[in-house]
């Protein structure tokens, strides 16, 4: 297909989608309106404020909200990740005929050995802890400040730190690359078929299918927390994906077509 096709299919199904958008618009109800109630927004966060610990046994109302009220959201937000990162893996990858420098050249030039010790060693002591705090944040977001979005970025700045304490062709080493490509579409269908599991066995989407437990606990609030694990899981995948994606186009240098780059000249 053509450039000047997939532009003309594009603005056709561009055009009906939001043509779509704009009439879903028209029937929307007023801000926090319900059938037979109406909401002010102070009314409505008290109203969640009450329900959270009581009907949902978790002490992070964000986290309740994002996962379990307006759950439909997060889903839909997952998806625009999913495709930004998608988008840049397309574009970075229409490059053909290319070729990479030599593999002990990283992203900025640098050469194997010319990074300063200390750079390398306080940054590779930072990996271990930041993995560690990734991993509490995910785990606990249910009961704390926190949650798979915020927990997945920390543990994507631990393969960032690895870049920055030494070169990028350690990176490439340590990264599990073919992981990182199925992280992000593992975690999103996760979230989808964890909201899913709502319809088949509760009674409407993300409704809650697991014992709540107890507030306070790290086994409670139902859903969520495996909500948080799933959203981490593509949170860290697409990080991670568009960083190793950015930093392997810096290594690319195109061909010269028909004859090579002559070198520069020395005075």
């Amino acid at each position: 297909m053509s450039p000047r096709t997939r532009r003309r299919v594009f603005l056709v199904a561009g055009t009906g989608l939001f043509g779509l958008l704009l009439w879903s618009f028209g029937g929307l109800p007023d801000f926090a309106e319900t059938p037979g109630s109406s909401l002010d927004r102070q009314s409505l966060g008290a109203l969640v404020n009450a329900l959270s610990v009581p009907e949902r046994q978790t002490t992070a109302v964000v986290t309740a909200v994002n996962f379990d009220f307006r759950g439909f959201d997060t889903l839909g937000e997952e998806f625009i990740l999913f495709a930004s990162v998608l988008g840049i893996a397309v574009i970075l990858r229409q490059l053909r005929g290319e070729r990479e420098r030599r593999p002990d050249d990283d992203a900025r030039g640098r050469r194997v050995g010319e990074t300063s010790v200390a750079v390398t060693v306080l940054g590779l002591l930072l990996v271990a802890p930041t993995i560690l705090i990734g991993l509490y944040i995910v785990a606990h977001g249910h009961q704390t400040p926190g949650g798979g979005f915020q927990g997945g970025v920390i543990l994507a700045t631990a393969l960032l730190l690895t870049y920055l304490s030494d070169q990028y062709v350690t990176l490439r080493r340590v990264e599990p690359v073919t992981l990182l490509e199925g992280a992000e579409a593992v975690g999103t269908a996760g979230f989808a078929l964890i909201g899913a599991a709502g319809m088949v066995w509760g009674t409407a989407f993300f409704a809650n299918t697991l014992p709540l437990g107890s507030a306070g606990e790290l086994l409670s609030a139902g859903l969520i927390p495996l909500s948080n694990v799933a959203v981490g899981l593509a949170v860290i995948g697409a990080f991670a994906f568009m960083l190793s994606e950015f930093l392997d186009q810096t290594l690319v240098v195109r061909r010269t077509r028909g004859r090579r780059a002559s070198p520069p000249s020395t005075p």
